[in-house]
């Protein structure tokens, strides 16, 4: 089946760059973009969509969530809230009750997320394990990741768990023997929380460099709660990403610009846990690629909202609304390696998103404003 959307008033296609078009037509045949042109010479199609003057968008591409969890931790928030500092020790809480959930409870919250960001644009996100941290219950966190999405992340060495106390290196050779090859068959990526109070800089590289043996792509949590080695690192090893980025000097900046690591950005957990914002304007003044992602997980970034981001990357990061579309859509495809997603071209993967606006501009001038009105995954009208 195919299906015309006509009637496009401004087409973001990130070919090159924003590539913006006026007055344009996409025709979508199965799952795939299949012409683009002007919308008064839009081939016949089986359906027709008039986006009636609106700006269409690829989805958003959210490559880094947290989403295999169980309850919640609103009071932890409400403590940061009163003044409390972050720490990231809350993890062993989420840890405690995900291990507690069923499968089906799992797989219900993974699920309802999922959808909640699919309807805000998201049509490609990524999830994380990490609160499972044993073997049987990071294989069992990743074999339900796989069930819902395309591209899911090994996250054993999020934090070392209660019971290898004192014994991180223990813990480390753990994760990067039996625990990798109990989730090899469900993971796609492998990913370290780089940071003081979790992992560090050689144990980081150790458990990389196993899951690289294996076949795994590479990402790295870097440079979140201070400055450390992580940024350096992911690029040493060419990990497809580095994620938060907050805190940077002019050395992990050069490191970036040179390679083709992106740097994800993570507005969200700025604003949940106070903390100060990366300085986007640095690493693309530097030629580096950007992407931003939600974080969405239940302690430090509870959001699934893209737009969310978006707004928050131009009022706070220094970025231009251009720029943070971009980076929510082809710069989460880059750190994802996927050259099929977030871009409109001939050939791309029909991830579509029609706002209920005149323009992109509308994401980040409009905070908070539900502004999708259509949405386009693998083709198929949400």
């Amino acid at each position: 089946m195919s299906l015309a959307v006509t009637g496009i008033g401004e087409l973001v296609t990130n070919d090159p760059h924003l590539g913006i078009v006026h007055d344009a037509a996409i025709v979508v045949e199965g799952d795939r973009i299949a012409w683009i042109g002007p919308s008064s010479q839009a081939p016949a199609a089986d359906s027709r969509l008039d986006a009636d003057g609106a700006a269409v968008l690829p989805g958003f591409v959210d490559s880094h969530a947290h989403l295999i969890f169980a309850g919640d931790r609103a009071a932890e928030f409400g403590a940061r809230m009163a003044g409390e500092a972050y720490t990231g020790g809350g993890i062993r809480t989420t840890v405690a009750a995900t291990r507690a959930a069923s499968d089906d409870d799992l797989r219900r919250n993974a699920r309802r997320l999922v959808g909640e960001a699919l309807r805000q644009g998201t049509t490609t996100i990524e999830i994380k394990s990490g609160y499972g941290l044993s073997v049987p219950e990071e294989a069992r966190s990743l074999r339900l990741a796989a069930e819902i999405v395309e591209e899911t992340t090994f996250l054993g060495a999020h934090v070392v768990p209660a019971e290898y106390a004192g014994r991180a290196d223990d813990y480390v050779d753990l994760v990067r023997s039996e625990m990798l090859e109990a989730v090899t068959p469900y993971a796609k990526w492998v990913d370290v929380f780089c940071e003081r109070g979790a992992f560090d800089a050689d144990q980081a590289r150790a458990i990389l460099t196993a899951g690289a043996k294996r076949g795994l792509g590479l990402r790295l949590h870097a440079n979140q709660l201070g400055p450390g080695p992580g940024v350096r690192l992911a690029v040493e090893l060419g990990a497809a990403s580095a994620d938060h980025c907050t805190h940077l000097d002019d050395g992990d900046i050069a490191a970036l610009s040179g390679s083709d690591t992106v740097a994800t950005l993570l507005p969200g957990a700025e604003f949940s846990t106070r903390s100060p914002y990366p300085d986007a304007r640095r690493l693309l003044d530097a030629g580096v690629t950007v992407a931003l992602a939600t974080d969405c997980n239940p302690g430090s970034s509870y959001t699934s909202s893209m737009p969310f981001c978006i707004a928050l990357a131009v009022r706070e990061m220094r970025m231009t609304p251009a720029e943070a579309v971009f980076a929510a859509t082809a710069g989460g495809a880059a750190a994802l390696r996927r050259d099929d997603l977030g871009i409109v071209r001939v050939g791309a993967r029909a991830d579509l998103i029609v706002l209920d606006a005149p323009s992109h501009l509308h994401l980040a001038y409009r905070p908070g404003v539900p502004l999708i009105r259509t949405i386009l995954h693998n083709g198929v009208p949400q």
